[in-house]
């Protein structure tokens, strides 16, 4: 018989965009990428997109809808390089000049379910108040050339960069075969079992104590209760 042994796992997340909280902008549309490691392949899906334009709700939430739908699904041998999402929010200055208005980077849960996702986001910051008044004048605001390299830890640390808002996400996870090839991305079935193991022994230890001493905890719990 031909050996069926699988040697790679599938990874399938479908969700969306739900929402974004910058309460200093309205107009906002997000471009978003997936970027993974090289032992990954995407077999279903887009890696990149855009959303549609979304407005501010005139409540007090102040929050920006967009309910953009998210599907795709990858293959791998390895979990190194774990996909990870990375969004840039746009909109437009007082000019009509698209501006950067948030970026924001996070990982695909690693555990199958139902998950809601928060993000940060944050600007690139000048550094001196001169280039940041040219950079206003110009409309041409500090901002990554490719938003990709939030996936990789090279450089950050030398970016300045200054807080701005939030983006809610929403995914639903499934995983196919990662435990054939060796990985666990839930609470770990064996945890229970030694917790239930570690009871057992405890219960057992108790009762040769009981037996070869002549003690029953019960009773002498019983014996020291105060009487009135």
């Amino acid at each position: 018989m031909a050996n069926t042994t699988n040697t790679f796992f599938l990874l399938m997340a479908n969700g969306s965009i739900e929402s974004a909280e910058i309460p200093e902008y309205d107009q906002i549309f997000i471009k978003y990428f997936f970027v993974h490691g090289q032992d990954w392949d995407k077999i279903a899906g887009l890696e990149e997109g855009s959303t549609q334009i979304g407005h501010k709700s005139i409540d007090d939430r102040q929050t920006i809808s967009f309910n953009f739908p998210l599907d795709i699904t990858f293959k791998s041998t390895c979990p190194f390089g774990w996909p990870q999402l990375v969004v840039s929010c746009y909109g437009s200055d007082f000019l009509g000049r698209e501006v950067i208005r948030g970026y924001g980077v996070t990982h695909l849960p690693i555990s199958p379910g139902q998950h809601k996702i928060k993000i940060p986001l944050f600007v690139p910051e000048s550094t001196s108040l001169l280039q940041k008044f040219f950079a206003w004048a110009q409309g041409r605001r500090p901002e990554y050339v490719d938003p990709r390299v939030l996936a990789h830890g090279e450089g950050r640390e030398v970016t300045r960069v200054r807080s701005q808002g939030f983006l809610n996400l929403s995914f639903n996870i499934v995983t196919k075969d990662i435990k054939k090839v060796g990985y666990l991305t839930q609470k770990n079935e064996s945890n229970t079992n030694i917790g239930n193991q570690m009871i057992e022994l405890n219960n057992t230890t108790l009762g040769n104590l009981t037996q070869t001493l002549g003690f029953n905890p019960e009773q002498s719990m019983i014996s020291q209760t105060p009487r009135f």
